[in-house]
């Protein structure tokens, strides 16, 4: 149990510092629940683990009551990230939760107060790997699909804004902006769905023509105990001299005593990559969605200099989610990767746009 820390005298604390205290109780007693929803949507091994998660928060809790003296009369509102990761919990229990969970462990303000105990700071450390890892799991069952949903939708967005842009400023007429635009659309979104299926697919096929074969499962019975060539298969491996001989040893032994090995099963690589249709299929459709985007407002009777600005605002706060959701997936600060993602779209589309003004005034 965490001590009170004895550089801490609670009875002359001041009203800063108890509203302070008042505020990390009510941030870990969120926690605390948000763990245990988490924990509610889970089985086995991680269930265990996000339930001894929340035990190490209510430890937390204990140590700021016994700083306030018990239970204060009134107390704050968990802090905004808190909170919107004990909704996401309570009503999607995914790993966006244990992404916002993750980069709240890793920004503990623990580390810079002095009434916070040692432990305490040590345990919020141990805490953001073990978030991590548990959202490292989550994003190895969805990385290969969800890859190539996010790479479809940013492909489809700043290509065809692009292009619209490219077009527009050529003075081509609405009409013929509209058809680039849907022509885009499909081109594109095809072309992401094959070249999408081939690459998973042919990763696939890779993993398999390296992976250990269980080929020579038959013959294992038939092979001398001491003099086979089983050895040198482990050896290729990477597995020492001594080290090969003693484990064919063991597995010609097992074979002779009627113990096989298990049949081989897909390695965790398979699982990162993902199927190859359903890979295909999310880079076509979320392609398409993120091509119609900027076409919107040419489907919707604009045309000119109105459409443009209504198309790259339109893209801008698309390219925003999309850059923010891959920050947040990957366990880091959403903005920065949010307005990368932004600056990328429109300096893309600055490009085109420029070139079609050229183009546009040659053709004059």
């Amino acid at each position: 149990m965490n001590a009170t820390s004895p550089d801490i005298d609670p009875t002359e604390a001041t009203p800063a510092q108890r509203r302070r205290w008042a505020q990390y109780l009510s941030d870990e007693r969120a926690e605390a629940a948000t763990y245990r929803r988490l924990a509610r949507r889970r089985e086995g091994d991680e269930r265990d683990i996000l339930e001894q998660l929340e035990q190490a928060e209510r430890r937390h809790e204990q140590h700021w009551l016994a700083l306030l003296g018990g239970e204060p009369k009134r107390l704050p509102k968990p802090t905004m990230r808190t909170r919107v990761t004990a909704w996401l919990a309570s009503h999607f229990g995914s790993i966006f939760t244990l992404a916002l969970a993750q980069l709240a462990e890793a920004r503990s303000p623990y580390d810079t107060d002095p009434s916070a105990t040692p432990r305490m700071r040590a345990d919020e450390k141990i805490h953001h790997e073990v978030v991590r890892g548990l959202a490292a799991r989550s994003r190895r069952r969805l990385s290969g699909t969800f890859r190539a949903a996010v790479f479809g939708a940013n492909d489809g967005l700043v290509s065809n804004l692009a292009l619209v842009m490219g077009i527009g400023a050529t003075g081509a007429s609405a009409g013929f902006v509209l058809f680039s635009g849907i022509a885009g659309l499909l081109a594109g979104a095809l072309s992401m769905g094959a070249g999408e299926y081939v690459s998973v697919k042919s990763q696939r096929e890779l993993l398999d023509s390296t992976e250990p074969s269980d080929f020579a499962h038959s013959g294992l019975p038939d092979l001398d105990l001491d003099e086979n060539e089983l050895a040198l298969v482990y050896r290729t491996r990477g597995m020492g001299e001594d080290e090969a001989r003693e484990r064919a040893r063991a597995v010609v032994s097992n074979a002779h005593a009627g113990r096989m090995p298990a049949p081989r099963a897909a390695g965790d690589q398979h699982e990162v990559i993902g199927g190859a249709f359903r890979a295909a299929a999310s880079s076509f459709c979320f392609f398409a969605v993120g091509a119609i985007i900027p076409v919107l407002p040419w489907i919707f009777g604009l045309s000119g200099l109105v459409a443009v600005v209504i198309a790259l605002a339109l893209v801008g706060i698309a390219l925003l989610v999309t850059g923010a959701t891959v920050g947040l997936l990957s366990g880091a600060s959403p903005l920065p990767r949010a307005l990368r993602q932004l600056a990328i779209g429109y300096g893309a589309a600055a490009i085109t746009y420029v070139l079609g003004l050229l183009f546009g005034v040659s053709a004059a």
